[in-house]
């Protein structure tokens, strides 16, 4: 690891707390303005997943900041569609492979030239490819336009998810090489265009070194967060932590000590620059949101364990398939396992710490059926048998 300098200052756990929650949007006013494209530009990378219960994961993580933003508003701040006959819009964003697949904006494509470097440099794939299919699917994208891989001659070969067709195998590898790039989806699919088409000229070039771009990375990642130890700050792009110890002390972050962390922290300037006020955000957040997408950090700020268990077997799951946190006054306070019938949100497992977590889910609960076009709630289980009629209550009365 590296030398950590002397920390400048000591932050209470609860005055860290409170600049995670202010760097990840959500203490103090939204920024309506900026909407979604400013919530992915504050947040510098937005996760992909393809479970969808409320909604897929893209789409939660700015509702969690912003409210019920039309869920059409989401999609099209993301990729924006080109006019049918026209060429492609300017893109406000790609997907690359970042914390996990991500949107990111696409200011960060010079920042990324570090890890398409290793890609390209990189021995082997799991994937065989046969000579020339690979510059086929070049040339196809250079004559017919952007594809998805159906277009492309077919995403599968017929096997499970994973037994891709020659060109879905292809398409991929232009993709993380950076020579294709992925602005925008059709149903869910990806559509790949050449790069060189397809982003920006003032962003399009991979001149920035590795060390540089690690650099930005860290610093970014530093905002995002408001205060991390190194596995923090490495994680969030999933960097390595000697990655990280190579560019910290240029990042212009700041060494911090907090309050029972245990392990050297840095600090956003910005964020030490003023107190953390305003208003709290009561809302149900996606597992995959960038506040408690890894599992330490979120122990040791929170107090809260999580684990989405969605890949646990059934009969292994403790709250649930895909068990939301509920995020009120700044604390998780609980969580709730959802689904959808109909036109009736139904609150299948509720898990809450205290009685006081009783109205805010409550008003979670309501707030996200109406986004989702949801006009009933149901409660089912309450881990708490006690706590379930005064929700069920809570929630008539809203």
């Amino acid at each position: 690891m590296t030398t950590v300098p002397p920390a400048t200052t000591e932050l209470s756990a609860d005055e860290a707390r409170r600049a995670a929650l202010r760097a990840q949007g959500f203490l103090g006013a939204p920024d309506r303005r900026g909407g979604v494209r400013g919530v992915l530009r504050h947040l510098g990378a937005v996760q992909l997943d393809t479970i969808s219960v409320l909604a897929r994961s893209h789409e939660l993580i700015p509702y969690a900041r912003l409210g019920a933003v039309g869920r059409r508003t989401v999609e099209d701040a993301y990729w924006t569609p080109a006019p049918a006959g026209t060429s492609p819009a300017q893109p406000h964003a790609f997907e690359y492979w970042s914390h996990a697949a991500c949107i990111l904006p696409i200011e960060e494509w010079p920042h990324f030239a570090f890890r398409r470097r290793a890609y390209r440099a990189r021995p082997h794939w799991y994937h065989e490819l046969a000579d020339g299919a690979y510059d086929t699917v070049i040339k196809q994208l250079e004559s017919e336009g952007p594809l998805t891989a159906t277009e492309l001659g077919g995403a599968k070969n017929g096997g499970p998810w994973w037994d891709w067709s020659e060109a879905k195998v292809a398409v991929e590898r232009a993709l993380m090489y950076g020579e294709v790039v992925c602005t925008g989806r059709r149903s869910w699919k990806r559509v790949y265009d050449l790069a060189e088409r397809a982003v920006p000229d003032e962003f399009l070039h991979d001149d920035l070194d590795d060390t540089e771009c690690l650099r930005r990375l860290v610093r970014l990642a530093g905002q995002s967060l408001g205060v991390g130890t190194r596995a923090d700050i490495a994680d969030y792009h999933r960097l390595k932590g000697e990655q990280v110890d190579a560019v910290i002390a240029d990042s212009g972050l700041v060494p911090v000590t907090v309050e029972g962390w245990g392990k050297p922290a840095w600090a956003d300037p910005e964020a030490l620059a003023t107190t953390p006020r305003g208003r709290h955000r009561t809302t149900l957040l996606s597992p995959f949101d960038s506040l408690i997408w890894e599992r330490a950090r979120t122990e040791r700020i929170f107090g809260f364990t999580h684990r989405l268990e969605a890949y646990v077997p059934k009969p292994k799951r403790v709250y649930g398939y895909f068990a939301m946190p509920l995020l009120s006054g700044g604390k998780l306070l609980g969580r709730v396992d959802p689904a959808r019938e109909g036109k009736t949100l139904v609150a299948k497992q509720v898990s809450l710490e205290t009685s006081k977590a009783v109205l805010p889910m409550a008003q979670a609960l309501r707030e996200a059926a109406e986004w989702v076009g949801c006009s009933d709630v149901r409660v089912e289980r309450v881990d708490a048998p006690a706590l379930r009629g005064p929700l069920v209550d809570a929630l008539a009365a809203l």
